[in-house]
């Protein structure tokens, strides 16, 4: 595809992995390390949930979620990372780098989502528990989570497709892994009307829900002080979740060429590594139902 006498590249180049020499295979073996246990702790949450008749409930099925949607952004990036760790070039076709940005995008945007879901839920058996059973039927759990799946796809599909017609005039990423704000850059033709439309829908995508969560905790609140404690690995969740969107957010509004290259890859590894690390320590941990389910999966 030509445009502006420049031909769209058919692969891209990650330009912050640097010549390490033996530490690679150091930060291979850390990086490995955290991917398994990410898989171990999350698939044992998801078993556990699966497997147990007494979590068959909203809340434990909405965690169930969580942990495979970690498994999910999980596997979309640190297969690929782990390879451009011991490699020599750090290439990537464009489809796969196309592929590689849904993954992770899709990611971050349903872990907001079941999140907010969770928030709702909370806030339905603390405020209405007499409406509970009602309104937290089989059916609307299920609906409530076919929206929280089907939001982001149909938003990142768009944006992508939006970025892929795009000519690009170059092929270097300033990053650990493809994003859609990267390749933008790259574009030989304006891109104000797309950018702003994406930043705006990026910052409604994520103001809206936490507006609703802290709300939603808000009206706990004044319910019941106490019951507010029921909510704690959820919030721990919900907290940590947003100071990882930060950071993201953080990194896209500099230029990437004037960012320490050690930050570009400390910011973006944040939202990959910790929400997947933490969901399965905090709600294994602080829920006695999971940490029985996890008990009876062991025997």
């Amino acid at each position: 595809m030509k445009s502006n006498n420049s031909l769209t590249p058919s692969y891209f180049q990650f330009t912050v992995f640097a010549h390490y020499g033996l530490l690679r295979y150091l930060f291979f073996s850390l990086s490995l390390l955290i991917y398994m246990t990410i898989i171990s702790a999350n698939l044992v949450i998801v078993l556990s949930v699966c497997l147990e008749n007494s979590l068959h409930q909203p809340m434990y099925i909405f965690i169930c979620s969580l942990c495979l949607n970690s498994l999910y952004g999980s596997t979309g990036f640190f297969p690929r990372f782990l390879m451009d760790l011991l490699s020599d070039t750090h290439f990537i076709s464009h489809p796969l780098c196309f592929v590689q940005m849904y993954v992770i995008q899709t990611y971050k945007i349903h872990e907001l989502s079941v999140l907010t879901v969770m928030a709702y839920d909370r806030f339905v058996a603390i405020c209405q528990p007499l409406h509970y059973h009602s309104k937290m039927t089989f059916r609307t759990v299920l609906l409530l989570l076919i929206i929280a799946v089907l939001y982001p796809v149909f938003i990142v599909t768009y944006f992508l497709y939006m970025a892929s017609i795009l000519p690009l005039c170059g092929n270097k990423l300033h990053r650990i892994y493809c994003t859609t704000w990267s390749a933008l850059l790259l574009s030989c033709v304006d891109i104000t009307v797309i950018s702003v439309a994406g930043q705006f829908l990026a910052v409604a995508s994520f103001f809206i829900p936490m507006s609703f969560v802290l709300y939603t905790y808000l009206r706990i609140l004044l319910v019941c002080r106490r019951s507010l404690q029921t909510c704690l690995p959820h919030i721990v969740i919900f907290g940590n979740y947003c100071i990882s969107v930060f950071c993201e957010i953080l990194l896209s509004l500099y230029k990437v060429d004037e960012v320490n290259s050690f930050v570009i890859v400390a910011l973006s590894l944040e939202v990959l590594i910790i929400p997947p690390i933490m969901n399965p320590l905090v709600y294994g941990l602080n829920l006695p139902q999971i940490r029985l389910g996890i008990q009876s999966l062991i025997k």
